[in-house]
């Protein structure tokens, strides 16, 4: 009787998932032979929680993943760094201190913290680093400072965009580069009538602007161009007449857009600053020698845990700190914390958890590179890895609710994809991931009436 039950069972679900496949299929066929399609790339792969194969259409195609591709990054830091894993950030001066004077240089230091003076964790926005920093020099007893004050971003190399990010995207917020030591992730804010500048979220440093705005449609269809280290910036497209935008770009030189806003902490609080604001770049630059990490630390500052960064790396998509994890575990790992090493790192991680190399070609750890290109079904494979390690619910935490579904998003010009987990009506448990390229139509709507055959 039992071994019946056992075989009624078994025969029932097996049904099932013919019947949630057939469905999947017709789906997926009527997407790719719209006239949207015709030219589509499209890679599509299901399993059940177990990994038991459900449905697949060219399963093994690698394409462009656009941010789906953060789930690997993602996974690959929480194992190989641990949730609790923190960035820090020093303060402190070289020289001696005699009678509240540094006879030397006062320098701030990071590993690469891409949350330093980030909004959106509580107890870490810009205020919290600067009381933290100005009550460590009151408590020192430092009055003046004869020497300069130095931001050293020399923890990472010098290449602080990945080398596949197309240029209309680098001065612009999602694309803003990593650096060794970074500030209000590398973000500012304008507030833009029509094609007039209004305001900044705080005072740019040293960044003289072209406007090329024009005023036109309903929406915000500006694009803004900066480079590393520029001082120029350029502003085009179009903004909504008579409406004020705010429009969110790149900081071109993070750290001595610290060095600036530290520099009017002092004197807001009354210490003295002899010398300039300078970084170690710029030092290098002109063929001079960084001092060194100051011997007197004043002030250490340390980052959200690891877990917390990935929730938002992950739910709100930040480009910034896929590109930190990704030099992160290069220089941990590797030694070198160019993006090539990171990436080669991340690819070596997932071929030793069982994934075909082949199916896995990274170029960044953002997915904001159109250079990435990866097959759904490794995405499905490292989900389903994901879902068997300690750290699976700090993991899955991150993933947002979009349409009913737990699942990652990626956009990207004609690129959609989504990839996550879902429990049907029925209670039965989806693992999936879809990628579309060079779609005509409306990728997200198009590809969500497919995932909505698993509800």
């Amino acid at each position: 009787m039992k071994k019946t039950l056992a075989v009624l069972i078994l025969s029932v679900q097996v049904l099932s998932a013919q019947n949630i496949a057939q469905k999947l299929d017709k789906a997926t066929k009527d997407l790719m032979e719209s006239s949207g399609a015709v030219s589509s790339g499209l890679s599509f792969y299901v399993t059940d929680e177990n990994g038991t194969f459900i449905y697949e259409y060219q399963g093994n195609k690698g394409l462009s993943t656009a941010s789906t591709q953060k789930i690997f990054t993602a996974g690959a830091a929480l194992e190989t760094l641990g949730e609790n894993y923190t960035y820090k950030t020093t303060a402190g001066y070289s020289g001696s201190l005699s009678a509240g004077i540094v006879n030397g240089d006062f320098i701030i230091s990071s590993n690469g913290d891409p949350t330093l003076g980030s909004w959106r964790y509580e107890a870490y926005k810009p205020e919290n680093f600067k009381k933290k920093l100005i009550d460590a020099l009151k408590s020192s007893g430092i009055t003046k400072i004869s020497g300069n004050l130095i931001i050293d971003d020399s923890y990472f190399d010098h290449q602080t965009i990945p080398g596949g990010w197309p240029w209309d995207d680098l001065g612009n917020y999602y694309g803003a580069g990593i650096w060794g030591t970074n500030w209000r992730e590398n973000q500012f804010d304008i507030n833009i009538n029509g094609t007039e500048f209004k305001g900044f979220s705080y005072p740019l440093e040293n960044v003289k602007w072209l406007n090329d705005l024009k005023t036109g449609g309903s929406s915000d269809q500006s694009l803004i161009f900066t480079a590393p280290h520029s001082e120029v910036a350029l502003i085009n497209g179009t903004l909504p007449a008579g409406k004020t935008v705010t429009v969110s770009g790149a900081v071109p030189n993070p750290p001595m857009q610290l060095g600036a806003e530290v520099q009017q902490w002092l004197k807001e609080s009354g210490i003295e600053l002899s010398g300039k604001i300078t970084t170690s770049s710029q030092l290098e630059l002109e063929g001079k020698v960084m001092p060194g990490a100051p011997k007197n630390i004043i002030s250490s500052y340390e980052s959200p845990t690891l877990d917390k960064i990935v929730y938002w790396f992950l739910r709100k998509s930040v480009n910034l700190y896929g590109e930190a994890l990704i030099k992160t575990l290069g220089k941990e790992k590797k030694g070198n914390s160019s993006f090539k090493n990171g990436v080669a790192y991340l690819k070596d991680f997932w071929k030793s958890k069982g994934i075909n190399p082949n199916m896995i070609n990274f170029a960044d750890g953002s997915g904001l590179s159109p250079q990435n290109y990866v097959a759904a079904k490794a995405e499905v494979q490292a989900l389903l890895y994901a879902k068997k390690q300690p750290w699976f619910d700090v993991y899955y935490d991150g993933f947002p609710v979009q349409d009913g579904i737990k699942m990652k998003s990626g956009t990207m010009r004609d690129t959609k994809s989504f990839a996550g987990y879902h429990t049907a009506k029925d209670g039965k448990k989806y693992v999936f991931s879809i990628i579309i390229n060079n779609y005509q139509g409306s990728g997200s709507t198009e590809l969500q009436k497919i995932l909505n055959v698993l509800k």
